[in-house]
């Protein structure tokens, strides 16, 4: 497993449902915290690439369990950035 690859796969408990970024961009703005309740299709964190916002939407409904990324930290597709406890 290269480095990167390390960063990107997390395992999760059971009950727990990751989102992950649909681009490589860096994040830009969180918008909800550990504990908060979130419904699905929120909008709970954005992603800029290429001078392009991108609304990353939970998948969904239950409460924000972990942060795995800090605003302006690089992000990958397909890494995981926050896991929703169902």
């Amino acid at each position: 497993i290269s480095p990167m690859a390390a960063e990107v796969e997390i395992a999760l408990p059971d009950g727990h449902e990751a989102v992950v970024s649909p681009v490589t961009g860096s994040l830009w703005k969180l918008q909800v915290a550990v504990g908060d309740h979130v419904e699905e299709g929120q909008t709970l964190l954005i992603v800029e690439a290429m001078k392009m916002e991108i609304h990353v939407p939970s998948t969904c409904a239950g409460s924000v369990a972990a942060l795995h990324v800090k605003e302006g930290e690089a992000v990958t597709p397909g890494q995981t950035l926050i896991s929703v406890q169902l």
